[in-house]
């Protein structure tokens, strides 16, 4: 009777619609299916969410595409044969439905965003957080003149760009180099030396140059046609936005144009740090008109294996948004 019971009591449970990704593999793995919306506890909210997006960390995730020496441990934390969360996605921006009594931070009603950290579970309608910062996610109110979609470039590409960018203590009248400007945390990251005073010179592919000389860039370089620098040029402080797996000659010219002193730091250098606190910093600025958030293509929930297909090309300009509610 207790079994029968509490097997009617699962069936009544509210439905949802998530991707869930079934194994490691190509895009073709994710598939759009109806699940159990969860539930907030005491501490946690639960927030509706109206858009996610596909990052560089979903492509790996899905894909599993790791080196060897890192694929037994990284198989381990993420799960041996498929993701251990079946439903990845990092970025996320909604509205909170409920909140439990223990919340603080959040009312029902906010618009906010954020990552779920080792939590994933963004592909999907709903998903319960905390509002305090661990590896499982970091939360905060959304800037208030952009849409969600634009919310969630704001969320991955600012907390990725300001992270590393912050290392430099950049200055005013500073030289400062961004390569891979015009991706997801590359067009952030030119706002955001713009922001801070410095004197910018963006590297990224031809077709992308007018558009990183849109987003305040004083200079561009095109590193598909060159590959050498004025041995004049110094700059201060160089961001690699493309990460190290990516690599060029005019790269490599770039690194030995640091000034004496001058700092080097690529956005694979470390983990993520999930920090609400700089969330809240992105959105004064993105509010102020100091940042706007670029979203490339924008894909619905059941098109998401399309736009893991197109963001695996490597090309998109900015961020890939998926829109869910």
């Amino acid at each position: 009777m207790f079994i029968r019971l509490q097997f009617l009591i699962l069936n009544e449970m509210e439905k949802m619609k998530a991707v869930v990704c079934i194994k490691y593999g190509p895009p073709e793995v994710l598939q759009l299916k109806e699940v159990n919306k969860p539930t907030p506890k005491d501490n946690e909210v639960l927030i509706k969410i109206h858009a996610t997006a596909v990052t560089a960390s979903d492509i790996f995730i899905r894909g599993s595409q790791i080196p060897l020496r890192f694929l037994i441990p990284m198989r381990l934390l993420i799960g041996l044969t498929k993701p251990r969360k079946s439903i990845i996605g990092l970025v996320l921006s909604g509205e909170i439905e409920s909140a439990g009594k223990r919340i603080k931070r959040f009312n029902a009603g906010d618009q906010v965003y954020g990552l779920t950290g080792f939590g994933l579970g963004a592909y999907a309608q709903y998903k319960c957080m905390k509002e305090t910062d661990s590896n499982y996610g970091c939360l905060a109110k959304k800037p208030q003149n952009i849409s969600h979609e634009e919310a969630t470039v704001a969320a991955y590409g600012g907390l990725l760009a300001f992270q590393y960018m912050e290392r430099g203590n950049i200055r005013p009248g500073q030289k400062v180099l961004v390569y891979g400007a015009s991706g997801t945390s590359g067009t952030i990251a030119i706002q955001y030396a713009k922001y801070l005073g410095a004197e910018v010179t963006g590297v990224c592919s031809n077709s992308n140059l007018e558009l990183v000389k849109s987003l305040g860039a004083d200079h561009v370089f095109d590193y598909t046609n060159e590959n050498t620098l004025d041995p004049e040029i110094q700059f201060d402080f160089i961001l690699d936005a493309a990460g190290k797996a990516k690599t060029s000659e005019l790269k490599v010219a770039c690194k030995k144009a640091l000034s004496p002193g001058g700092k080097y730091v690529s956005i694979d250098d470390g983990a993520l740090l999930l920090d609400s606190k700089r969330l809240e910093f992105i959105k004064e600025l993105v509010e102020a008109g100091h940042i706007i958030p670029l979203v490339d293509k924008c894909f619905g929930l059941p098109d998401i294996a399309e736009a893991h297909r197109y963001v695996g090309k490597g090309h998109k300009k900015g961020g890939v948004a998926i829109k869910v509610q």
